[in-house]
């Protein structure tokens, strides 16, 4: 963090994405900042500044920022900008010849996750108790990451009591496991070029292989009507020492963050409206909504910060539900 020419100088990770490009590129400026931007994947992200805290600002994993925040350690402050996404109804794949018609025929399996504690096997787990009755300890979970570079390595992640769970080998990979029936499928998976994921295998079009929902955006929209949640994968976090040296930065980046989205929604931008890409709204639909499923804010997602509160600890992740005023600067509370 600098001062140059009387603006604020802050490093910043954030995602190759239209709601955070124009902030990278700096066609969009928050008053009084200049953000020092580069391009990264969550999954990258997230590690580095769990691990080395290296940038001021950056996206952050719910689930992770949920874990340090309950052990009063976090060095991070969130804003109320998210993206979403429904990882879970794309990122679930079984083998064909295990028995698995339905969700619910999960239970007894052995299932790979990126990293256990990772916002979208968070939501994908939490929703399998929900609506299909299948808890976690029913399963058995094989883990690609390997602590050293994974997010639950920087904090400190065990699994919780009840959970089986072990690394899947460094000479292997997720993939690979399905592939040769060592596992039974993944419940979510990640075929990633980054530092932390190493599963390269394109799962989605091998003849031994199906989606565990076959109509990804039919089950969207079933969870979504069903709920109206459309779940928040990642937030933005600012570093909780700048922020208390300059409490205005909160509302600048947020005032950035706002600009960014409405400009492009005036601009139709398909990018900012992923529900053309999953099916869940036709045109039609998105039209004659009543509420803006990307909504930024706490007031508008309230319901959706409160069930990712919920399943990270009734999954055994945090070890009480941890309050929104904890993880939001309190200039955006009232957003």
């Amino acid at each position: 963090m600098t001062t140059t020419n009387g603006l604020l100088e802050l490093s910043a990770a954030l995602g190759n994405h239209a709601r955070a490009r124009p902030l990278v590129d700096g066609t969009v400026e928050p008053k009084g900042i200049r953000l020092l931007g580069t391009t990264l994947g969550g999954s990258e992200t997230f590690w580095r500044q769990l691990k080395f805290a290296e940038f001021d600002v950056s996206e952050m994993s719910m689930s992770s920022l949920l874990i340090l925040t309950e052990r009063g350690a976090s060095p991070w402050v969130a804003i109320p900008v998210f993206t979403r996404v429904f990882h879970y109804t794309r990122g679930g794949l079984v083998r064909k010849d295990r028995g698995i018609e339905g969700p619910a025929d999960l239970r007894g399996k052995r299932l790979g996750v990126p990293e256990y504690q990772q916002t979208a096997a968070l939501w994908a787990r939490g929703i399998l108790k929900d609506h299909w009755g299948v808890d976690p300890t029913e399963i058995e979970w094989y883990m690609e990451r390997p602590p050293e570079m994974s997010h639950g390595g920087a904090t400190d992640f065990v699994p919780p009591p009840g959970v089986r769970l072990q690394y899947i080998p460094r000479e292997t990979n997720m993939g690979e496991m399905v592939i040769n029936g060592t596992i039974d499928g993944a419940l979510l998976y990640q075929q990633s070029d980054n530092l932390v994921d190493r599963s390269r295998i394109d799962l989605r079009g091998h003849p031994l292989i199906r989606r565990l929902y076959p109509d990804a955006a039919a089950e969207a929209r079933r969870h979504y009507t069903a709920t109206g949640i459309y779940p928040i994968n990642h937030t933005v976090v600012i570093r909780r020492s700048i922020l208390e040296a300059h409490p205005w930065v909160a509302r600048s980046l947020y005032d950035a963050f706002l600009t960014v989205k409405e400009r492009l929604r005036k601009e139709r931008d398909a990018q900012l409206e992923p529900w053309f890409a999953t099916g869940l709204f036709g045109e039609t639909e998105r039209q004659g909504a009543s509420t803006d499923p990307f909504a930024y804010g706490i007031a508008a997602t309230k319901h959706v910060l409160e069930t990712i509160t919920r399943y990270s600890y009734e999954q055994g992740l945090t070890k009480r539900r941890v309050a929104l005023e904890e993880l939001f600067d309190p200039s955006t509370l009232d957003l």
